[in-house]
């Protein structure tokens, strides 16, 4: 009985983690890096987890360590200016100009496109994301009973669903897992481009401005302050291990449906697929519906968290305010269509990710150097200059300066064809900033002494 006792608040700790990490939007990353890795999805799933569930766990846990309430007091040994800058540009990253729009396009994606003629995809998505938005604003004002009835009971169907498709594609394969060729850029690089695709997911990002929340109710359950950072652990595990089995299962149908189906140009496409060929309409309709449902608490989660923020940060404009400002943006990029917000999505991950990566590890290494602003500012500072070229180099439209800085980080920067020339950039910076702490330091001794 003790026992149960002991492992029932990592449960639980664990459910909160699972549901910061994994919405319905995350549905099409990893079944699409499937198709893309062929025989090659075992080193590719390997860095999409890392990326995709390890690294939002360090997140928390860096939150944890240092004591902080969120992103804004995580950043302000950078300075307080880069704390503020920093704290709006990743909120409007999961807010309107990515991960927002994205939870309606994606279950549009999922169940409605494929039903349309190309003609009238334009005006389906209009429609579509227009009833989506008005939803989600509506349902964001009221109070949260809607919000309690998905969580509870729809959203649990959706895993449920998507237990028995997983089931039977185990069961009755759609194809060889060791079959498929993997597309050029997995044939020798599926590990590192798997940790790419893991940016996607964008959970690192929502972590660090969520997860003060977690933190706060595993403090709610009893634990002592140097007790929260092992109980996330432990409940973190359990989230990663959940999280990590249904996007190998994810990753195991789009691999196996590249025998019946081609390489479609997002993951809701072969979902859809996918669901037809195990469950037949009757799964194209549940799917649909369900990942509307649950994508649409996704949104509301998104639109409340942004309006709340950016009212406090900007208390002029109220918060109903930021509400139809959030929605009406989110609506307007989400008709740019999936595909485009996913890749003009890039740029933006490709320089904020490096950075909140080296602030999470600083984080967690700050009881090492006494949380000292030089070693923060070195190392986020290195680690800019290449994220800048690495964001350039992923901007859709490839124009002179793109291509000129493209080349030249090419032939300068080391690791940047592979995405991560920040790392030893990041590194040189931490040292740097050890050994200005350091000389700070002795010289404080020296005038004490």
């Amino acid at each position: 009985m003790k026992e149960k006792m002991k492992i029932k608040p990592y449960l639980i700790i664990g459910s909160l983690i699972f549901g910061m990490i994994f919405g319905a939007g995350n549905l099409v990353f990893p079944v699409h890096l499937g198709q893309i890795a062929g025989r090659n999805w075992g080193s590719a799933a390997a860095g999409f987890i890392l990326s995709g569930v390890l690294l939002p766990l360090l997140a928390l846990l860096s939150l944890s360590v240092t004591k902080t309430k969120g992103l804004y007091e995580l950043s302000r040994p950078v300075g307080d200016r880069f704390a503020v800058a920093f704290l709006i540009f990743v909120n409007l990253a999961i807010g309107p100009l990515c991960a927002t729009p994205r939870t309606a396009t994606v279950p549009y994606t999922v169940g409605i496109a494929p039903f349309l003629s190309p003609h009238l995809q334009g005006v389906g998505l209009v429609i579509y994301t227009g009833l989506f938005f008005l939803l989600t604003y509506y349902f964001a004002t009221m109070d949260g009973g809607i919000t309690e009835i998905i969580g509870k009971i729809l959203n649990p169907a959706f895993l449920v669903m998507l237990f028995v498709i997983f089931l039977m594609a185990f069961i009755h394969p759609m194809g060889k897992l060791s079959a498929p060729q993997p597309t050029a850029e997995y044939l020798h690089q599926s590990f590192t481009n798997g940790v790419l695709q893991g940016y996607n997911t964008m959970d690192t990002l929502a972590m660090l401005i969520f997860g003060v929340t977690i933190i706060a109710a595993v403090r709610e359950m009893g634990f002592s302050e140097n007790q929260v950072p092992l109980a996330t652990i432990r409940g973190g595990l359990v989230a990663v291990i959940g999280v990590g089995l249904i996007y190998l299962c994810l990753i195991y149908l789009g691999t196996t449906s590249r025998t019946p189906f081609a390489i479609a140009s997002n993951g809701g496409t072969t979902l859809n697929q996918v669901a037809h060929y195990y469950l037949g309409i009757v799964g194209n309709v549940l799917l649909c519906t369900l990942a509307t449902v649950t994508c649409l608490t996704t949104a509301m989660g998104l639109v409340v968290s942004f309006s709340k923020d950016f009212h406090q940060r900007f208390p002029k404009i109220s918060y109903k305010a930021f509400l139809r400002i959030v929605s009406l943006v989110s609506f307007a990029i989400a008709n740019l269509g999936l595909d485009k917000i996913v890749s003009w999505s890039a740029p933006f991950l490709m320089l904020i990710y490096p950075l909140s990566i080296v602030l999470v590890l600083c984080g967690l290494l700050s009881r090492l150097f006494e949380n000292n602003a030089w070693v923060y500012r070195f190392a986020m500072v290195f680690t800019a200059i290449p994220a800048i070229f690495d964001a350039v180099k992923s901007i859709p439209v490839k124009a002179g300066v793109v291509t000129g800085m493209t080349n030249f980080a090419s032939a300068n920067l080391p690791l940047f064809d592979l995405g991560f020339a920040w790392m030893p950039f990041a590194l040189l910076g931490f040292v740097i900033g050890m050994v200005a702490w350091r000389i700070e330091r002795y010289n404080i001794n020296k005038q004490v002494g």
